[in-house]
């Protein structure tokens, strides 16, 4: 396991001109959006996590936080105690895509509606983001 110096050598967004390609690069992907989603509201710990998305494996869930960590998007806060004790939330950068999170998940809700592939009980993914 790497340092996080070099985590952020390695997750390194490359300038590309182009804004959206930059913000899908680094909140990009199947699960970076769920994540931010769950620690919208309060830090969580790894297990809690992994409750959360119980489809994401362990490995997957690491590499995504330090992808999320490396670009200043989540905080990461290891405790002094043993066991030891390591929580993560939103950092100030985190929380301003949360709006944006809002709206794809309200958008997902109406794609479904429209090709009527809303399963019934799905009426509160919006406020749940999954």
């Amino acid at each position: 396991m790497g340092s996080l110096e070099q985590d952020e050598r390695i997750y390194a967004v490359q300038p590309t001109g182009c804004a959206m390609t930059t913000a899908l690069e680094v909140i990009g992907g199947k699960w970076k959006g769920i994540i931010l989603y769950h620690l919208r509201d309060d830090k969580k710990r790894f297990n809690e996590l992994m409750r959360l998305m119980p489809n994401i494996t362990q490995r997957m869930l690491t590499r995504q936080l330090r992808e999320l960590e490396a670009h200043g998007v989540i905080e990461r806060r290891i405790y002094p105690q043993i066991p030891p004790k390591v929580e993560y939330s939103l950092s100030e950068l985190g929380q301003t895509v949360l709006p944006m999170l809002q709206q794809l998940s309200a958008w997902g809700l109406l794609y479904e509606h429209a090709r009527h592939i809303f399963p019934a009980a799905a009426a509160s993914q919006v406020e749940r983001g999954c």
